[in-house]
This record gives structure tokens, sequence and C-alpha cells, in this order.
């Protein structure tokens, strides 16, 4: 009897969407398979997955819970919320070809006044805009280039997060352009933030099984796009040298032109007030080390040091 693998995805309509996603591309390959719902983590029986440095998977470890205890085979994520080192007894099995990489701004009100707000060229009444946002890196590079503005936090689903763009007096929100893209939702009003550099990862689909799972792991690999898993190592290995999880700052884009790597990062603190970037590039037959390399020379700035060093602290 032809085996059927398992997909465990979490219920909102982007994960459904990502998990849908690699049943067909499974089923492309000759591959059954089945999507396993999986609700919270009071809905399963428990195995706590361990990290490194007891760092969570806020996003994945209730997936990584239910693939320690065989309840599925594989688990599909967005790649920027996997934690840089996995869970004891689970690997990466594929990376699929990435989507956009860029963070958007939603927006309400005139464009023309969002956009003449954003070039500089002109700021509205009381010279500030109020922007939502839960995640550190995007507070922290929004501020550092308009210190004026305010930031309001905004948790959710992508259509939890866009209903309640409607629901309050914000100017706008950024969010995920894979994410509003993949499922139909990023509406008109919305801008491309090319200036802000994205999550380590951000725009890629990852799937992880267990070690020991070979039909799954040669399964999936089948699905494994090379060029952006070599990108995604790069900014994860550059994340992952800063000690640097979903809340922290912590920026990083690399990408392949003409069988070179090019690498853009950035370590900012959550005020925004301070920024350090770096650019560097390799070819890919010598880019094993890239990211690595990149958060090394970062950590050689005092800086750095402080940043790092507050974030920890909880300042």
């Amino acid at each position: 009897m032809k085996q059927v693998i398992k997909i465990g995805t979490r219920e909102s309509q982007l994960a459904v969407w990502q998990a849908s996603l690699v049943q067909n591309l499974l089923n492309e390959k000759g591959f059954d398979s089945e999507l396993i719902y999986i609700k919270s983590e009071g809905d399963i029986d428990i195995v706590t997955p361990l990290y490194e440095l007891g760092v969570q998977g806020i996003f994945t470890k209730t997936l990584d819970a239910a693939l320690l205890n065989k309840r599925i085979d594989i688990a599909v994520h967005s790649m920027k919320d996997v934690p840089t080192q996995m869970a004891t007894g689970l690997q990466l099995a594929a990376v699929l070809k990435r989507a956009s990489y860029k963070d958007v701004l939603i927006f309400k009100g005139d464009r023309k006044d969002i956009e003449d707000h954003l070039s500089g060229r002109k700021m509205l009444d009381n010279s500030s805009f109020t922007i939502a946002t839960s995640s550190i890196r995007r507070k922290a590079q929004w501020l550092n280039r308009y210190p004026s503005d305010k930031i309001e936090n905004l948790r959710g689903n992508v259509n939890t997060r866009l209903r309640k763009i409607e629901e309050n007096k914000w100017d706008g929100a950024i969010f995920a352009a894979a994410g509003v893209e993949r499922i139909d939702l990023r509406p008109e009003n919305s801008i491309d933030l090319d200036w802000m550099l994205p999550a380590p990862a951000q725009g890629a689909i990852a799937i992880a099984c267990r070690n020991e799972d070979d039909y799954a792991f040669n399964a999936c690999q089948l699905l494994n796009d090379e060029a952006t898993s070599i990108c995604t190592k790069t900014e994860r290995d550059f994340l992952r040298t800063l000690s640097g999880g979903c809340s922290t700052p912590i920026s990083a884009l690399a990408v392949i032109n003409d069988n070179k790597i090019i690498f853009k990062g950035n370590l900012c603190s959550v005020d925004g007030k301070q920024k350090l970037e770096i650019e560097k590039e390799a070819s890919t037959e010598n880019a094993k080390d890239l990211g690595v390399n990149a958060g090394k020379q970062i950590l050689e700035n005092e800086v750095a040091q402080q940043i790092i060093s507050e974030i920890k602290n909880g300042k």
C-alpha cells in the first residue's frame, strides 16, 4: 500500500494555502498526501520541542510537537518563522522557490498624501503618521527613516490584521507582500517598501520533517529550490550569528546575480535611532560562510554589542 504523507498545517488561510501548495507539488511528483489541521497546543499530546539556547519557535512549536509525536510527517512553515536551529529531532526537508521578499504598506487615505509623506516631500498635519505592526524589525526600520511617526501594535493572522486597519484610526500597516499576495488579499491601496530590508528568509516556504524519516525527506527534496535554499541559508546564518530571532530588529537579504551572492544586512536599535548596515558579496562557490562573516563583522562594532545587550535586557 502506498504511503500517504501527512502534512501538518495551522488553520489560518495563509497557512492552509501554503500547505495545499506543498500537497499539489507532491502530487505532481507522484506522492499521496493529506492535510492535517493542527488547532493548538491543547489539542495534541505535547512533546515539548527543544531548541538551541532555549529559544522557542513561537510560530512553529505546535507543528514541531506534532512531528515529534508522529501525528504528522511534514510541517509547512513560513520560513522566516522557523528558528535558525531547528528543534532536536527535526530537519529542514526543503525550501520552495521564493515569492516576493518585500514588505508593503497598506494604507488609508489619499495615495498622493501617503507617497508625499514617504518621500519626505510633505508632512501631514502634525508631521507624523500612525503605522501599525507587531514586528520589531519593521518598527525599528520605520522609525529610523521616519522618527516623528508613531507605531501601534498589530497582531493576528493576515485576515485579522487587514480588518483591524479598517477598525482603527491608523494611516496604514505593514505586511509581508508574499502573505497578502498568496491569498489574493493585497489591496490596490498598497505600496512596496523597497527601502526596507526584509526578515531573513521572508517570502520563502520551508518544509520540516523528522531526522529519521527518509521517505518524507526524499520526497520533499524533489521540491527544493537550490537558489532559494542558498540565499535563505545566508540570511539565516547572519541572523544566527547575531543571536537573533523574531523579536530582534535584524534584517537580511541575499540574491544571486551572475553567479554571485549579493548580501545586505542591518541591525537596528528598537527605537530606530541607531542602525548598522553591511553589504558583502561572494561567488556562489565561495559563499558558504558569507552570512556568518557578515554577522561577525557587525559584531566588531561596539554599537552592535550595545544594541544586542539592550535587547537581551529588555530595554
